[in-house]
């Protein structure tokens, strides 16, 4: 692998990661904003200071997962990288100009299965890495919900006696604690995935061995990547997720961004790439449920339900699609 091929694939590995933080910025500042806390803008540069903070918090499970735990490292090399991010740029394109929801993770994990595929049949894929990385699609969703309606359901208990007014103007407060939790979570699990596709890279080039800590500039470029990403991130898609799936207020959004939160925590502890995504709106939805039933928008939910479903499959079938028309028409 020349050195020019090896700079151009990295670059593209940054591009997704920054689009990454473009297309999830919505996540990180969807309730803040839509309980108007924060001004879009300033709530972006809030995400994006701890999605980078982030590089201090969290060891690199997530990237050792996608590194080696999803496809044989064995059989990784250049058109294989290229085929996988082409996958999941593309899909997280489609998604953004239609406002979708989907998860950039998944995207990145769907463009993997598919390159590998394409190039070594199922037998190059680790069952055991796909597997918990597909189970948290419903999971963590389902672990958002539940965090999301327990705290909303323990908050209205114990604040039963005051008046609403006094609980919005505490909660307005903490949700700026909330927020920068659930940002910190995104940087973590997010940034990692990324990071794992430069270091794959770099051992199929002979720059880096598995046994070795990953590069620090790696670690950082790409925590930058997706700050910057975040910064400059997706207007469009946090109408859909702070308002249009339902109506929030500043309690309802604390205890949404904690239990968002307190999952990406967990997930990225035990080393597993969740979508912050699925994560969100199983917490937004959570808490509107504990509010009225008939408070969520269930057709909008539902739009998004079909978004995940289609997201590995959709992307899986791009990578394969640009791996072989790499290695048919550049290879020779």
């Amino acid at each position: 692998m020349s050195t020019e091929i090896l700079v151009i694939l990295i670059v593209l590995a940054l591009l997704f990661d920054f689009l990454n933080g473009f297309h999830d910025a919505a996540n990180s500042i969807a309730t803040v904003v839509s309980t108007g806390v924060l001004k879009p803008q300033l709530a972006v540069a809030w995400a994006a200071f701890f999605n980078i903070v982030a590089i201090f918090v969290f060891h690199l499970q997530v990237a050792a997962t996608i590194g080696k735990g999803i496809i044989d490292p064995s059989i990784v090399d250049h058109y294989l990288i290229f085929g996988a991010l082409t996958g999941a740029i593309v899909w997280n394109v489609i998604t953004w100009l239609y406002g979708i929801p989907s998860s950039s993770s998944h995207a990145l994990i769907g463009g993997l299965i598919g390159a590998g595929v394409a190039k070594s049949g199922t037998h190059s894929l680790m069952s055991a890495g796909i597997f918990k990385t597909i189970a948290f699609i419903f999971v963590s969703p389902l672990l958002g919900f539940v965090f999301g309606s327990i705290l909303m359901i323990a908050v209205a208990w114990i604040f039963r006696g005051f008046t609403p007014w006094r609980i919005d103007k505490w909660f307005r407060r903490l949700q700026l604690f909330s927020a920068s939790m659930y940002s910190l979570g995104h940087g973590g699990n997010d940034a990692q995935k990324t990071i794992g596709i430069i270091w794959m890279l770099l051992i199929a080039a002979g720059m880096s061995k598995p046994a070795e800590p990953i590069p620090i500039w790696v670690v950082a470029a790409c925590y930058t990547a997706i700050g910057l990403g975040t910064l400059f991130g997706g207007w469009r898609i946090v109408k859909t997720m702070g308002q249009r799936i339902t109506k929030l207020r500043p309690v309802g959004g604390f205890c949404a961004e904690t239990g968002g939160a307190i999952t990406l925590f967990l997930a990225t502890a035990l080393g597993i790439p969740v979508s912050t995504t699925h994560t969100i709106t199983g917490a937004i939805v959570g808490v509107g449920a504990v509010q009225k039933f008939s408070a969520v928008r269930w057709g909008i939910a539902g739009n998004i339900v079909w978004a995940w479903i289609l997201t590995i499959p959709a992307s899986a079938f791009v990578a394969a699609v640009a791996w072989w028309i790499a290695n048919e028409y550049v290879a020779h």
